[in-house]
């Protein structure tokens, strides 16, 4: 039983259909029928005969506009005069006046191809710097890991380096030595030895180097000699190194050590090959070998027959041995 029918109505009489095209007179001022009829509503009780009417107000499709007031329906004197005020008629919830049920808002989008996006860059940079520390982290121990195999191939275990220490300068030692120190050979200056002859100081001739520019002189006449005591530290073979001066001629003179006359004469040649006569651009030096002993030693230089002596002395200095 379909609800609202008592079971009075035939099913011939209920037209369910009909306020489709019915409901609309009330509206447009139509007059109800007597007891009721389509789009009208009846009375309390449904009577034989009398299709009956929806509890619901209903409306023809496209009629209803949202957001505004229900039309209210007609309703007839008579119900008015029974029940003193019309039935409350249904109404869709959205044309109830009040507060609008509150709408979702999407959430703000961030701004496409503008604004001020991450700081992208930054974090960039600082991913590449910190690659960049761990590759060298790995670059260096491998490094150290070879540098230990290294270590192990060429023998033995690796160990730790001493640490450095600050050099120092060897502490001269106070103890003595089986080795003497040598003592410097003579040197003496012309002008100090003993002389002979017509052998004389002189200053005239600038160059020389003996004490205030002494030399000496007159030594071109046979007989004249220079003496000279000189005392070595240890005896054995040396050179006789003299200074001399000569007018761009070679000359020479005797050498005797010791009592006993060289070999050969000392040659006072012209080893610089001067062909100026001035003695003052003349000074040169020359050498011969001697045989000294410990001690003192005499050597003397003369001028003996078959000697060319046209010479000045400047000074005498025992040296090592030399080549020849």
């Amino acid at each position: 039983m379909a609800a609202g029918n008592d079971g009075a109505n035939k099913p011939e009489d209920d037209d369910p259909f009909g306020y489709l095209y019915a409901d609309g007179q009330a509206a447009a001022g139509g007059r109800a029928p007597q007891g009721g009829g389509y789009g009208y509503p009846g009375p309390a009780h449904a009577q034989p005969g009398v299709p009956r009417t929806s509890y619901n107000q209903v409306r023809t499709v496209g009629e209803r506009q949202y957001g505004q007031q229900p039309a209210q329906p007609y309703v007839p004197p008579q119900q008015q005069a029974a029940y003193g005020q019309p039935h409350p008629q249904y109404a869709a919830p959205e044309t109830y006046g009040g507060a609008q049920p509150p709408r979702h808002t999407p959430p703000p989008q961030a701004p496409r191809g503008g604004g001020r996006g991450p700081n992208t860059k930054g974090l960039l940079i600082g991913a590449v710097a910190v690659v960049a520390v761990v590759v060298a982290g790995i670059t260096a121990a491998i490094i150290g890991n070879q540098s230990d195999k290294k270590d192990q191939t060429a023998g033995g275990n690796p160990t730790a380096s001493a640490p450095a220490t600050a050099s120092q300068e060897p502490t001269p030692s106070t103890e003595p030595t089986d080795e003497p120190t040598k003592a410097p050979l003579p040197k003496q200056d012309a002008a100090t030895l003993t002389l002979s002859g017509s052998a004389t100081l002189a200053k005239d001739v600038k160059g020389a180097e003996g004490a205030d520019g002494a030399y000496v002189a007159g030594f071109n006449a046979q007989g004249s000699s220079v003496t000279w005591k000189a005392t070595m530290p240890e005896g054995g073979n040396y050179a006789l190194t003299v200074r001399y001066a000569i007018p761009a001629v070679d000359a020479n003179a005797t050498l005797t050590v010791n009592g006993k006359p060289n070999s050969q004469p000392i040659g006072l040649k012209n080893f610089i090959h001067s062909t100026d006569p001035n003695l003052e651009k003349n000074w040169q030096t020359t050498w011969a070998p001697v045989e000294l002993q410990k001690g003192e030693n005499e050597i003397k230089i003369s001028c003996e027959a078959g000697n060319q002596c046209d010479v000045l002395l400047d000074w005498l200095e025992v040296t090592p041995p030399k080549r020849s």
